[in-house]
């Protein structure tokens, strides 16, 4: 057997799909992963093009892989990814070594691509979008422990003027329901107790079914719910326009949906969203927070945003900070701003200059961070149910769980908890973690 080294940038669809990709490879040639690229016969870079100088870190990784290949012609190199689907054969120009060069949507055709390579010895490229034929042609879904992510829909049609997605995984189409049932129930049934739904704007789901009609996000989650084995489900990334009065009660109905919302906001300011195209305002974002708390007060939002945009000012950046401090968000991915090739956004004059980026960007994540503390505090002697992920990575003699609203406790107990919930006392909370003891 051979050996396939896959390397991941970017977001949990980019994971999955990378999981997808050594899925794929095991069935078509027999290749087991590896951490070590190398021991690798392939060579596989599965991109992101969401941040700053992406397309530079691509090629900075291939010039890695580029070493490797020279002590081992034999060695097959595939990019894969949004930086793919974006830059296609040009990709070549610069990295002639490179022999496959595949989308996100034509990931499940690379046993094939790797084939052509081998009869024809030179590189294939096929970054088209063949809409759902990517799931109908992957193999049976494997476990990889207790929690395992499903992807149920692809693509983005929302068009946010700072945004690449739409251009490099396509349109939104949504996974039939039976489909994506039938693998969450295959992936229950080898032990996976908590699913992550999947989608580039996952409130958006529009699923057929069956009889002919139409299933959203929640009537999924209801579904997933009755599953045997599911204990708990999450959703991500969702959009604030399609976060539906339907989600909001499913949260008031189904106890296995986690009491945690990642809900990216990007900005507080009404002039700034609407030069985004985000399509809704502070006051709407927040009015569906406050409908959210009604059914689930103590749920835990955490966010998106982004500093920087083009023309935001000190006013804008303010009502930023407002919206932080009435939502009392738990934790962000927040990031400066950076123009991507291609987006509307890009087009525009920015007159910020990066100094003050980073100041705000500081203040942002240092008030957010305090609210995560204070959370975690606040967490200290309650029981909290704690899906039981594994040994612990800071003391292996100690299991590491999950709570409900996304945060990581260490504790004592026996292996044969693992995958299973369990009450635990949070004795201690520290910066990113807590403490406790089996109650």
């Amino acid at each position: 057997m051979g050996k396939v080294y896959i390397q991941t940038h970017g977001c949990q669809m980019n994971e999955y799909d990378s999981s997808k990709m050594a899925e794929v490879l095991l069935a078509s040639h027999r290749l087991e992963k590896t951490t070590d690229p190398a021991e690798a016969d392939v060579l596989l870079l599965n991109t992101c093009s969401i941040r700053e100088k992406a397309e530079e870190k691509v090629f900075s990784a291939l010039g890695r892989f580029r070493v490797l290949k020279e002590k081992n012609p034999h060695v097959v190199i595939g990019v894969g990814g949004c930086v793919a689907s974006q830059e296609g054969s040009a990709i070549l120009n610069r990295a002639p070594y490179v022999d496959m060069i595949f989308g996100p949507q034509t990931l499940h055709r690379i046993g094939d691509m790797l084939k052509e390579v081998a009869l024809k010895h030179q590189p294939v490229v096929d970054i088209s979008f063949p809409e759902i034929e990517k799931f109908d042609r992957l193999p049976e879904p494997r476990a990889e422990g207790p929690t395992a992510y499903v992807s149920i829909m692809e693509g983005c049609s929302k068009y946010c003027s700072f945004c690449v997605v739409p251009y490099t995984r396509g349109e939104e189409i949504s996974r039939p329901l039976d489909d994506v049932l039938v693998e969450i129930s295959t992936l229950a049934k080898q032990g996976v107790r908590e699913v992550i739904l999947l989608g580039q704007n996952v409130n958006d789901y529009r699923g057929s079914t069956h009889d002919g009609n139409i299933a959203d996000l929640a009537m999924l989650i209801h579904y997933t719910a009755a599953i045997d084995g599911i204990l708990r489900i999450r959703f991500t990334t969702s959009h604030p326009l399609a976060f539906s009065n339907n989600l909001i009660e499913a949260y008031a109905t189904i106890p296995e949906l986690a009491n945690h919302l990642h809900l990216p906001v990007q900005s507080g300011s009404d002039r700034i969203l609407a030069a985004m195209k985000r399509g809704y305002t502070a006051l709407e974002y927040k009015s569906k927070i406050r409908r959210l708390r009604k059914v689930r007060p103590t749920i835990c939002i955490s966010s998106d945003f982004i500093i920087g945009f083009p023309g935001e000012t000190e006013a804008d950046f303010e009502d930023t900070m407002n919206l932080v401090h009435e939502i009392g968000f738990d934790n962000s991915f927040s990031f400066i701003y950076s123009p991507r090739p291609g987006t509307p956004a890009a087009q525009l004059p920015d007159t910020v200059s990066i100094e003050i980026k980073k100041q705000r960007l500081a203040i942002l994540q240092n008030r957010i961070f305090l609210n995560m503390q204070k959370i975690s505090e606040s967490m200290v002697g309650t029981l909290e149910k704690i899906l039981v992920l594994g040994p612990s990575n800071k003391n292996p003699e100690k299991l590491s769980g999950r709570t409900e609203n996304n945060r990581f406790v260490h504790f004592d107990g026996t292996p044969d908890m693992i995958g299973q919930l369990a009450t635990v006392k949070i004795t201690a909370a520290q910066p990113y973690s807590l403490s406790g003891e089996l109650a």
